[in-house]
């Protein structure tokens, strides 16, 4: 009942991690600028995120565009964009494979098909975690190195947005729950090796050897 309820809290944590992740892979808000200018009737807010930028108006207007030329991205938005996707990818992949591993379903075969299963799924949720951390520090430590560098405009500076902190959450979320995943199967692995199930055997009663008792019989 323990491992089925912590199998539970890591789905539930993987969930959350997969929404976290998708939502911070498409929110625009990966950086943030803020230009007060003269007045606050002329305060601009730009948006920078990895597919979009977007500029919102003191007076309520909303613009967004597209990235549309990859090529001429900086290097760390590129690797952002990889690894966001491929966190995507392998969260949703690991939580299907860790369900069907789940002690609580009835899918997966018998009990070490589905452990090795739910082992399977645990892997691809640290990994999706792994993945999603990356880009989410490396984002940060550009926007910081930026920030700090003295020769850089304060116009053309930028603080992390929500999007980097949802981000780095999610990734804990996903890596936490794929490590719940993977310590739950392998206990039950080693419980199985170290305690198989009792069979009963059954005695077999190997025949008296009566040839001392017929011998008597003729003394």
């Amino acid at each position: 009942m323990a491992s089925a309820g912590l199998q539970l809290l890591a789905f539930a944590l993987a969930l959350s991690g997969v929404s976290g992740v998708l939502t911070a892979t498409l929110l625009p808000n990966w950086k943030v600028n803020v230009d007060a200018g003269s007045n606050i009737i002329t305060a601009i807010v730009q948006l920078q995120g990895l597919w979009m930028d977007c500029t919102w108006y003191s007076t309520g207007m909303f613009s967004c565009s597209l990235k549309d030329s990859v090529l001429g991205l900086p290097t760390h938005v590129q690797a952002a964009r990889a690894a966001m996707v491929l966190a995507c990818v392998l969260s949703a992949l690991g939580i299907c494979t860790s369900t069907v591993g789940m002690k609580c379903t009835r899918l997966g075969g018998d009990r070490e098909s589905k452990s090795h299963t739910c082992f399977a799924g645990g892997v691809c949720l640290v990994s999706a975690g792994i993945s999603s951390l990356t880009p989410t520090v490396w984002y940060t430590k550009e926007i910081i190195a930026n920030f700090l560098d003295l020769t850089v405009p304060e116009s053309n500076k930028h603080e992390p947005g929500g999007a980097v902190y949802i981000g780095f959450i999610s990734a804990m979320l996903l890596f936490i729950s794929g490590l719940i995943f993977c310590t739950s199967c392998v206990k039950k692995s080693a419980e199985a090796l170290l305690y198989p199930s009792k069979q009963q055997h059954i005695p077999i009663s190997q025949p008296e050897d009566n040839s001392a008792y017929s011998l008597k019989d003729y003394v």
